[in-house]
């Protein structure tokens, strides 16, 4: 019996390489994916969009056939008979040779873990059925779409990318295509939805979330308020940039709506993550460096180019004024000027290290009609 089995097994195996090597002469529904990408980077949108709605079709009819392949052994009479047990239909498809059936399993179990399933026919023809979506090419269609202005095309396609997150190659890419859904969101000035979005990336922020994290936040507060930014950056050091810009675009909202505490709250968490990034690669390239004060960081960032395009694209400066305007909002004038002392002192810091001159002379809340 128990040869009988290791046997059946063996051949099993046999059978679903087979089916794999068979299914290989197939066009990749990959192949059609990064093929889209390369002309995308070309400024091909056209055939691009072509060639990403080619992968989504042909990927649905891989995992079509596969299913049906399924269904067809499941629905045999002596299948029906051995119930919904993989552990008995397992041997039935080794057994019987049933190729395309264990090929449809095997590329279950290579998607998902067995103990998923709990053993179930159902559950892998179910997964079957899921696979079909194909998140990334839905992704890429939005892309297609963004930059030909259809933006109402390209939500769609990104919100439909997010709803089949759970089949993602890279499983971090949803933040990504969160992010896109929050550019158009802004753009179409539906801040709710943005808002929501937002808190949506913040849940993968692992020192904001979560009810543990509150006291934490009002002691890296309070520390900021009353100590100075310096012993702030001293003590404290985070390096998320997934969240960054989420806690930098909630910050503004949150200013912008007048709700100044939340907003101080969120703009700390993109100031200190910010910081940290220039402080770790700083470090990097001089070993010896110790973090003093923010004047010191700054002649530092100035010797970098990688910096300075680091803290333009981050919006250093603009950060910096508003967590200042917020916490002038929220009654804390002392750390404020802090800030804006710093800012006016920048000779890069244009725009905004005149505004927090302007500041510094009259302080005042700005009453701002968008989002800016």
């Amino acid at each position: 019996m128990k040869k009988a089995r290791i046997l059946g097994c063996l051949v099993f195996f046999l059978c679903q390489v087979w089916g794999w090597g068979q299914r290989q002469t197939e066009r990749p529904y990959w192949f059609s994916l990064e093929r889209g990408k390369s002309l995308f980077r070309k400024g091909d949108y056209g055939n691009a969009l072509l060639a990403f709605e080619d992968a989504r079709r042909d990927r649905r009819a891989r995992y079509t056939r596969m299913e049906q392949d399924l269904i067809d052994l499941l629905s045999m009479p002596e299948v029906r008979l051995l119930g919904d047990s993989l552990a008995q239909i397992e041997p039935y498809i080794a057994e019987r040779y049933q190729v395309n059936a264990g090929a449809a399993l095997r590329e279950v179990y290579f998607r998902v873990s067995r103990e998923s399933l709990e053993g179930s026919a159902a559950k892998a023809l179910e997964v079957l059925g899921r696979l079909k979506n194909y998140p990334e090419a839905e992704y890429w269609i939005g892309e297609s779409y963004r930059v030909e202005g259809e933006l109402a095309v390209a939500l769609m396609q990104y919100e439909k990318a997010h709803e089949q997150r759970a089949f993602l190659e890279n499983p971090g890419f949803d933040i990504e295509i969160l992010y896109k859904i929050v550019d158009i969101l802004k753009i179409r000035q539906n801040y709710t939805e943005m808002e929501k979005r937002l808190l949506e990336i913040l849940e993968q922020d692992t020192l904001w979330s979560g009810e543990i994290n509150k006291n934490t936040k009002s002691v890296m507060l309070r520390m900021l308020e009353n100590e100075g930014i310096s012993r702030f950056l001293t003590v404290y050091r985070y390096n998320n940039t997934l969240v960054e810009r989420a806690h930098r675009l909630l910050g503004l909202y949150y200013y912008t709506s007048g709700r100044h505490n939340r907003a101080v709250q969120h703009l700390m968490f993109s100031f200190l993550i910010q910081n940290t990034i220039v402080i770790e690669e700083v470090i990097r390239n001089q070993y010896d460096f110790t973090f003093t004060d923010l004047e010191n960081l700054w002649i530092q960032v100035m010797k970098r180019p990688v910096l300075v395009d680091y803290i333009e694209g981050a919006e250093y400066y603009r950060t910096i004024y508003y967590l200042g305007a917020a916490l002038y909002g929220d009654g804390k004038l002392i750390p404020a000027r802090r800030f804006w002392s710093f800012l006016s002192g920048c000779l890069d810091a244009g725009e905004w290290g005149g505004r927090a001159s302007s500041q510094l002379r009259s302080p005042f809340v700005e009453h701002v009609v968008e989002m800016p």
